[in-house]
């Protein structure tokens, strides 16, 4: 007996170690920008590795100070929430009428979505579409081409197929239509899959800024950039002023590492408050979603 205990007490050892390990490998990148974030740029010059040097708050006030900071914000949480439900709302929809079999032609619209996954007609004719369709310096360019993505319908279609037929039929003798039916049943048994579905768009929508760097342009898109973009300029121009600096370029360059710093902390906490929320949907999501895939 006790030997067993030994090896199963050195077993978890082992186990501990490698798993701290890991989760270290994990976690000192976001524990590494946060603290030179808060220290200041003669100690981030020398190395700052496990604890704040010099504290200071000079990144923040910088970030703060930055002109449409607030409205790139608002810019940023609404595209966030919108293109979110509107993606989940789009690509459920879908899927569940994908999943009947009873609609025509049901393997080739099915199999169209999927192709779309692997032809792609390039940015040139994606530009000039979103152009004809005034889309340039429209807030909608930022939700409506992410509303219906092939991916996501083919996640949330193999859950639902996943859920007895049963369930659907006695709702239909009963006298309940398409949208009551998907509205009543399919959604709420759909959670799980629908809770990866919200971190995977959340996250493209929070950490997206192509769309608004190719598509706002001009006085029209005051107003309308996102947070993302709006620091990604502010960082590339206080880049371009350290190096054209002479005697005050180094000081400069390292301001503005402090500043790269703040700025991705501020822009990864959103999605970390949602996250940990959203796991315990995740990992059964993925795993019951992909089961007949």
């Amino acid at each position: 007996m006790n030997k067993k205990k030994n090896k199963f007490s050195i077993a978890n050892i082992i186990n501990i170690l490698i798993l701290g390990a890991f989760t270290f490998i994990c976690v000192y990148p976001l524990w590494y920008i946060f603290i030179n974030s808060f220290s200041s740029p003669q100690a981030i010059n020398r190395g700052v590795y496990f604890v704040p040097q010099e504290f200071t708050l000079e990144a923040y006030k910088q970030m703060i100070d930055i002109p449409g900071l607030t409205s790139s914000i608002g810019i940023a949480f609404a595209r966030t929430i919108i293109g979110t439900l509107l993606t989940l709302i789009c690509c459920s929809f879908t899927a569940y009428l994908l999943s009947d079999r009873d609609l025509p032609k049901r393997k080739l619209i099915y199999r169209f979505f999927i192709l779309t996954m692997y032809i792609n007609a390039g940015f040139i004719p994606y530009y000039l579409t979103i152009s004809a369709i005034g889309l340039k310096n429209n807030f909608l360019v930022y939700v409506l081409p992410a509303a219906v993505q092939a991916y996501f319908i083919i996640l949330i279609k193999t859950y639902i197929e996943s859920i007895p037929a049963e369930l659907v039929e006695s709702a239909e003798m009963d006298g309940a239509g398409l949208i009551k039916i998907y509205y009543r049943i399919i959604l709420p048994l759909s959670k799980p899959i629908l809770a990866c579905i919200v971190v995977f768009a959340a996250v493209n929508q929070w950490n997206a800024w192509a769309d608004d760097m190719y598509f706002m342009q001009g006085r029209k898109a005051n107003g309308l950039h996102c947070l993302q973009y709006l620091l990604y300029t502010k960082l590339q121009s206080n880049v371009v002023n350290s190096t054209a600096g002479a005697a005050a370029g180094a000081n400069m360059a390292v301001s503005s590492n402090s500043l790269r710093m703040a700025m991705s902390f501020v822009t990864v906490i959103p999605i970390l408050c949602v996250y940990p929320y959203m796991q315990r949907f995740f990992t059964k999501g993925i795993m019951l979603g992909a089961v007949k895939g």
